[in-house]
């Protein structure tokens, strides 16, 4: 396995994270694909063998059993030292006042309760999921401060939000000499690079490491647009909402794809990811396995090296896209 550091920061990570959204109790959350405790922890135990040492989950994420999940396979197969453990704070986890977003009660409240179920008294890596539009930054960024200095959280990241909210943050942290962000998750894929107009070059300047989800666009960049034979393809309903569109489907990308990974002799996933791996800002593409062999297929990845032609072959004609993710 390679290992990285995000952005400026001495924090080491393999060179691709398993993203969590696939573990938990389907009967508590609206994606019916996700996978029980049982097949979690095979598979994150397998990601632990193959030398991955980064995890990504969030308290919304089937309204905290993918935490537990998380939380038990740890420390079921794993040193707590040995493992980068992330999560995200911002949705809403219970009815009424408080019950979500990014304001002093509630980031004090959320660190807290996804401490207890991850099974840890610290967090390596804390999140904002989106942006609050109902919260000053100041208020946000002292509670993640404060966080970080009473040790529950070693680093603050931040997720899905416009590049001028992002700047606006650190812009806040740098002013107080509070804990600054060390990395941005956001979406990025071939199908979808809005990200590459102003986050990018935003995060490359300030030292952020890029942790891009979706990088396989949800599968959709792993096979035929129209095979929805598997259980997320055919079920969930944000996938059809950041992919749904007719310039999606008819994407040039899709074909050029499958013709790079014909003549390179890969899989298409792993177009896909090498494509990605090779941008400079990004540290570690998060992706979301369900099975073992989806670990095994993302780790071929990571040696792939695609030449600069079939780069440019990829990316010539691209069609901008509606954003999705940072609203």
């Amino acid at each position: 396995m390679e290992y990285v550091t995000i952005g400026r920061s001495g924090l080491e990570v393999s060179r691709i994270c398993v993203g969590c959204m696939g573990f938990g109790d389907s009967e508590r959350w609206l994606h019916k694909w996700v996978i029980n405790e049982e097949l979690s922890h095979e598979v994150i135990r397998h990601a632990l063998e193959q030398g991955i040492n980064f995890f990504d989950t969030a308290n919304i994420y089937a309204l905290g059993t993918s935490e537990e999940y998380v939380g038990n396979a740890l420390k079921k197969f794993a040193k707590r030292d040995d493992v980068v453990l992330a999560t995200k704070v911002h949705g809403r986890m219970k009815d009424g006042p408080n019950g979500g977003g990014l304001s002093r009660k509630a980031i004090l409240s959320e660190v807290d309760n996804s401490l207890r179920r991850l099974k840890t008294d610290y967090i390596d890596l804390y999140q904002i999921h989106r942006w609050d539009y109902g919260t000053p930054i100041e208020e946000t960024m002292e509670a993640l401060n404060d966080v970080v200095r009473s040790g529950r959280v070693r680093y603050i990241g931040a997720s899905a939000m416009y590049a001028w909210q992002f700047q606006k943050a650190l812009f806040v942290s740098e002013k107080h000499g509070w804990a600054k962000f060390i990395s941005m998750q956001n979406h990025l894929n071939l199908i979808y690079r809005e990200e590459e107009r102003e986050m990018l070059p935003l995060c490359a300047d300030a030292g952020i490491g890029v942790i891009p989800y979706s990088p396989m666009a949800s599968g959709k960049l792993t096979r035929a647009w129209t095979d929805d034979s598997s259980n997320r393809a055919s079920t969930d309903p944000i996938l059809r909402m950041k992919y749904g569109s007719s310039a999606d489907i008819d994407a040039p990308v899709l074909q050029r794809v499958g013709e790079v990974a014909e003549r390179l002799g890969i899989p298409r996933s792993h177009v896909a990811l090498a494509w990605l791996i090779q941008k400079p800002q990004v540290a570690a593409p998060i992706f979301g396995p369900t099975t073992i062999a989806h670990i095994d297929n993302a780790i071929g990845a990571i040696d792939v090296k695609l030449p600069a032609a079939e780069i440019t072959y990829l990316e010539e004609l691209y069609v901008p896209h509606k954003v999705v993710g940072a609203l």
